[in-house]
């Protein structure tokens, strides 16, 4: 299933897109449940209980406004940095380089805040140059928790996933590198876009895609997640390590080479450019940064 939140006709609801991504029929939720897009049903599921049912009209995708599909998340989006091997070496000497010199050793996990979630097409605002003018893109595969847990082990982790989407992880590189702690530079207002929606995990296997990214048509990242340095299950694993992961929970896992940091000379984002990310099996995100 693909799931995503939308606006039509000035209200919010969360539906079922066609198999031909012609439409999408919302599911009968409440006002209030729908102001949480996704989230209600990873919760049902989690919980052993059937979906909401889907007695309107389907209604075309191009009469709708597709936004994220968790709005508001109920804590942190969870992180992991340098998880692909070519984009620890392209960025070894600057971001990297004061972390473990063995990139297989443990992962880099830090957060990005909430409400610095918005949708698959909205606006990413640019800070000022006064606050950063290192503004990166990341494109990147996240995992939706299903049910939840502690002390998860590798084994059962994808028990544990109820789906995936797509994460913008936008970076201010010169604050992330400043306060030797990332989520300060991760968590400026509007700095993770998400979408288009949620693919349940009966339809994608998330440890076998490809992770594609563009900046005004200019193809600068490509790659796939079978050369991700921690997979999945071991990221589950090591971030439920004493921490309870709870429905809805999402995990965004890394980027692969090719960010504006790492070309000869660095390339950051300016008002303008449109930063568009590709997932096979999930759809895309188109972000214009202003």
């Amino acid at each position: 299933m693909r799931i995503a939140t939308f606006a039509h006709e000035g209200q919010r609801r969360v539906g079922l897109v066609s198999a031909d991504g012609q439409s999408v029929t919302p599911f009968d939720l409440s006002p209030a449940d729908a102001q949480r897009g996704a989230l209600p049903l990873v919760e049902a599921a989690a919980a052993g209980r059937a979906l909401p049912g889907t007695k309107r009209a389907p209604i075309a995708l191009s009469a709708v406004q597709l936004q994220v599909p968790i709005p508001l998340p109920r804590r942190n989006i969870w992180c992991v940095g340098r998880n692909y091997h070519e984009h620890a070496k392209e960025l070894q000497g600057s971001v990297f380089k004061n972390n473990n010199a063995n990139p297989a050793q443990w992962p880099i996990v830090f957060t990005k805040v909430p409400e610095c979630v918005v949708g698959p097409t909205d606006a990413v605002r640019l800070p000022g140059e006064a606050i950063s003018p290192q503004i990166d893109y990341e494109a990147e595969l996240a995992v939706v928790i299903g049910t939840g847990g502690k002390n998860i082990a590798k084994a059962d982790a994808m028990k544990h996933v109820w789906g995936y989407t797509i994460v913008n992880d936008v970076t201010a590189r010169d604050v992330q590198m400043r306060h030797q702690q990332w989520d300060m530079g991760k968590s400026f207002d509007t700095f993770c876009p998400m979408g288009p929606w949620i693919v349940t995990a009966d339809e994608l296997d998330g440890q076998h895609t490809r992770v594609r990214c563009w900046v005004n048509g200019e193809p600068r990242q490509d790659g796939r997640t079978e050369d991700l340095i921690f997979d999945i299950p071991t990221l589950i694993e090591t971030i439920s390590r004493g921490i309870t992961l709870y429905p809805g929970d999402v995990i965004a896992t890394g980027t692969p080479a090719g960010v504006g940091m790492g070309l000869s000379p660095p390339q950051f984002l300016k008002a303008g450019d449109v930063v568009r990310i590709e997932i096979d099996g999930i759809g895309q995100i188109e972000n214009r940064f202003a």
